[in-house]
């Protein structure tokens, strides 16, 4: 595929239905689709807030539906991940190849560390995080 993930939006679509049909593999929803999924979501939807209950919803059958402990699902890093997605698609403009988009949003969210630029390890690891959303305690979300 070379430098880039997705050619079409039929393969984003795609990657999005088998998350929300629990047909993709545990070992290949790795970061970069995770943020496929929210990507798409958030154009789906229009709307952060309802991206990230429709993202909630879809994560705790996905856990389900392939044996993985309830306790892998973290609240505050799946709303962190959501809003910068959204913010990132508001930025990239509308209109554009939502291929393009996800390959460029990979280009730059695509290491899953950025959370600790706002977010102490210490913090995201805590059960208040896991369990509910909790504001950033290194730097104030700037997006």
């Amino acid at each position: 595929m070379g430098d880039e993930l997705y050619r079409s939006d039929g393969e984003v679509g795609e990657v999005l239905r088998r998350f929300e049909s629990c047909e993709l593999p545990p070992a290949e929803f790795d970061h970069g689709r995770h943020l496929t999924v929210a990507l798409a979501l958030v154009a789906a939807l229009g709307d952060e807030r309802r991206a990230a209950a429709r993202m909630r919803e879809g994560l705790a059958r996905f856990i389900a539906a392939n044996g993985v402990s309830p306790r892998k699902y973290h609240e505050t890093l799946t709303v962190f991940w959501v809003r910068r997605v959204g913010a990132f698609a508001a930025r990239a403009g509308a209109g554009r190849p939502l291929a393009e988009v996800a390959n460029e949003l990979i280009a730059e969210c695509g290491d899953p560390r950025l959370v600790f630029e706002y977010y102490s390890r210490a913090l995201v690891d805590s059960e208040d995080a896991r369990a509910r959303w909790v504001e950033p305690d290194l730097k104030p979300l700037d997006f």
